[in-house]
């Protein structure tokens, strides 16, 4: 089977600028993507290049060689650059438009225009140096665990050396002359390569934003907003998880800040609110490693202690309580804080969140009760 070149140039042409508008698109609906908006523009200045390839004959070779690649070339670096913005990075627009630039100044030389080898080298080089360069960006951003992360990869990686290969080809093998380039099998390959990398490009550019927006959503609400902890359906759903497993034991510690209506009403809810996240900092700072914490609701908050039985649990409690009680603000000499901690242990077997949650909140309750500022532990636990 012949592939035909004017035939994949007019697809290419057709296809690129279907992917470009569609980025762009995308990026109307969410400006604050960066990245979907420079790929819309990298892939629409690619088929405006690869139209001037396909009028190769037709208009002066200058604009169908020197122009249509420059354009070509820079269309890769503005990919790159649109990977970076994805990775939260500088774009360095001037790095990656330098490509097209140097091509575009090196076909002002006569030696380097009239010698196809020596196009072919430079453009492949550049090429697949950006199309390596995406690769090396997205593994950098790996700690963002992104699914179409590692096939964005390699499939940049394969395209790039789709192009390193052609650099010893052209030195190796006899190259088609201006005359019959474009019923070149070296042409004809490139565009349908290029043909495939674009489309196959867009699904996982647009399958990495959208699984960015998804991350982003789930994160939002499995986390409190205003002390960054776990939200309270976050804290249900590890603390179900930890309970499935029956070999492992689980205390739960819920705890209330004592009098908070209080200051909130002395000192307004911006202190209020400054109380609740020092508070977290020196929860989070004080809990073991794989104990999960978050706010159940206003000042009340849970932590479940995987791996310790009730003995364990009470010393963090007992050490949290304490650096809590030394809690000051320099500038309210009159404020003062305290916790009160109810625990419960999960029992060996029928273990359930909500009977959990109950005995715990049973022994909150009997602190509060009790002259607050102290530690209280479920009476099924004290009889166990």
């Amino acid at each position: 089977m012949r592939l035909d070149t004017p035939t994949l140039l007019l697809v290419t042409v057709i296809v690129t600028f279907m992917v470009g508008t569609l980025f762009l698109l995308s990026w109307g609906q969410d400006r604050r993507a960066r990245s979907l908006a420079i790929w819309g523009v990298a892939h629409i200045a690619g088929a405006v290049a690869s139209g001037l390839l396909a009028l190769r004959g037709v208009i002066p070779d200058a604009v169908s060689v020197g122009v249509a690649n420059t354009v070509m070339i820079g269309a890769y670096g503005l990919i790159w650059s649109g990977v970076r913005a994805f990775e939260g990075r500088p774009l360095r627009l001037g790095l990656a438009l330098s490509g097209g630039a140097l091509w575009g100044c090196l076909c002002l030389v006569p030696e380097f225009y009239g010698s196809l080898a020596a196009r072919v080298i430079l453009a492949s080089a550049v090429a697949g140096t950006f199309c390596a360069a995406c690769a090396t960006e997205i593994w950098r951003g790996r700690g963002e665990a992104l699914v179409s992360r590692y096939p964005a990869m390699i499939l940049l990686g394969a395209y790039g050396l789709v192009y390193y290969v052609r650099i010893p080809l052209a030195l190796l093998t006899p190259l088609p002359t201006n005359q019959n380039l474009m019923q070149s099998a070296w042409l004809a390959i490139l565009c349908f390569a290029g043909m495939l990398f674009t489309v196959a490009i867009a699904f996982t550019f647009m399958a990495l934003t959208k699984e960015r927006v998804e991350r982003v959503q789930r994160q939002a609400a499995e986390t409190d907003p205003l002390t960054g902890v776990a939200s309270r359906r976050a804290l249900v759903a590890g603390a179900e998880a930890l309970l499935a497993d029956p070999a492992r034991p689980v205390t739960l510690l819920l705890f209330d800040l004592d009098h908070f209506k209080s200051i909130n009403d002395a000192h307004g809810h911006m202190v209020g609110d400054g109380v609740l996240v020092g508070f977290c900092c020196i929860v989070q700072a004080l809990l073991p490693p794989g104990a999960l914490f978050g706010r159940m609701g206003g000042e009340e908050f849970a932590c479940v202690l995987p791996g310790r039985d009730v003995e364990g649990a009470l010393r963090h409690a007992g050490l949290i309580r304490a650096a809590v009680a030394r809690l000051s603000v320099p500038s309210l000499p009159a404020l003062s804080v305290s916790v009160s901690i109810g625990a419960a242990g999960a029992p060996a077997t029928g273990r359930d969140l909500d009977a959990l949650l109950r005995r715990a909140d049973a022994a909150l309750y009997r602190a509060k009760r009790n002259g607050r500022n102290r530690i209280e532990v479920s009476p099924a636990l004290l009889a166990a």
